[in-house]
């Protein structure tokens, strides 16, 4: 029985002349099937996983500005007023946060070459110098923000108090003409009783000649006459060593000199001198730097923004009134040395107080 079964299986699959019996023809159709199919094939149509993940991102993104698009309409027409404080609010932030990955990445240049901060070109120096500032006063609203639930006082503070507490990336185009007109105005305060100083010290300079000089010099600022460069440099040594030397100034001139440069007075003489010093010493490291550049390669708002910095109010002044202006502060400042800032100090009065165009 067993011996029959064996040959009807070799007879059949050798391709014997007999027919298979049912059993073997269906363990024999099975077998072929097997055969044909072999081992599974890959399929083509499979995507990778980076092209899901893709595929994901895109349509979480493009969901994600419908409905920004769907909640900025809704503000617009519901709320106009939050909407304008929101959107000012929200490009402040990616001001500030593009101007953070500048700061960040020059100074990583200067880590990694061993550059020092007078040898960048002006518009880096000019970034750091006014991104630090920045920093300062968000630094301020962050400890402020310290206690527990103090973020929602500060909020409030923010939206009183938008000059004293925030940067210019979160004021309005109207807040940033009237905010640094009221800016130039206290500084303003402080222009007389710099000029008084300057009258006082007469009797103290030795030489007769700087001392008609000072005198004229006076007079001409009195009677509302623009100095011109000449004039000021006839008395570089009265402001390079006494009476007027940076070492030399007394404790009340320099606080009115702290609120002509928009410093805070309210520091011990030691803080101020050093604070004028360093201050000066920036201004005149930009100009250097500027001078390099060349005026004419500054956009209008860098032209005014420069001009504001060195004392004179340029928001309601023509660009090219404020590119000579500009120019004539250069032509002094490149001039002067590192013991003579004083002078320059003193030039944010001399050479804004009388200039044409600007307010009384």
């Amino acid at each position: 029985m067993a011996v029959s079964r064996v040959c009807w299986a070799r007879a059949a699959l050798w391709g014997s002349a007999g027919p298979p019996g049912p059993y073997v023809a269906r363990r024999l159709q099975f077998v072929r099937s097997g055969l044909a199919w072999g081992t599974p094939r890959s399929s083509k149509l499979h995507l990778s996983p980076k092209a899901d993940v893709k595929s994901l991102i895109s349509y979480v993104v493009t969901k994600t500005k419908v409905i920004n698009g769907k909640y900025h309409r809704f503000l617009g027409r519901h709320f106009p007023r939050f909407y304008v404080l929101y959107t000012i609010f929200m490009k402040g932030l990616q001001m500030l946060w593009a101007d953070a990955k500048k700061a960040r990445r020059i100074k990583t240049n200067m880590w990694k070459h061993n550059i020092k901060f007078h040898q960048l070109s002006y518009r880096e120096m000019e970034h750091l110098r006014q991104f630090r500032r920045d920093v300062t006063k968000c630094l301020f609203l962050g400890i402020l923000s310290i206690p527990p639930f103090a973020n929602y006082l500060v909020f409030l503070l923010m939206y009183l108090f938008p000059r004293q507490l925030l940067i210019q990336h979160f004021w309005t185009p109207k807040q940033q003409i009237d905010f640094l007109d009221i800016y130039h105005a206290l500084r303003k305060q402080s222009h007389p009783e710099i000029l008084c100083y300057l009258e006082k010290v007469i009797p103290l300079i030795s030489d007769s000649g700087l001392r008609w000089h000072m005198t004229e010099l006076c007079t001409k600022m009195q009677r509302g006459t623009h100095p011109a460069i000449h004039d000021i440099l006839a008395l570089r040594e009265c402001f390079s060593n006494h009476p007027l030397g940076m070492n030399q100034l007394h404790a009340l001139q320099m606080k009115a000199l702290s609120r002509a440069m928009l410093l805070t007075p309210y520091l011990p003489p030691v803080l101020l001198r050093y604070r004028l010093k360093t201050h000066t010493t920036v201004i005149h490291q930009l100009d250097k730097a500027l001078a390099k550049l060349g005026i004419g390669q500054l956009t209008a708002q860098e032209v005014k923004s420069a001009c504001y910095l060195r004392g004179l109010n340029s928001t309601h002044i023509a660009e090219e009134r404020c590119r000579t202006w500009l120019g004539e502060w250069l032509q002094l400042s490149c001039i002067l040395k590192e013991a003579e800032l004083s002078l320059l100090l003193h030039n944010v009065v001399l050479l804004s107080i009388n200039y044409t165009g600007t307010r009384r």
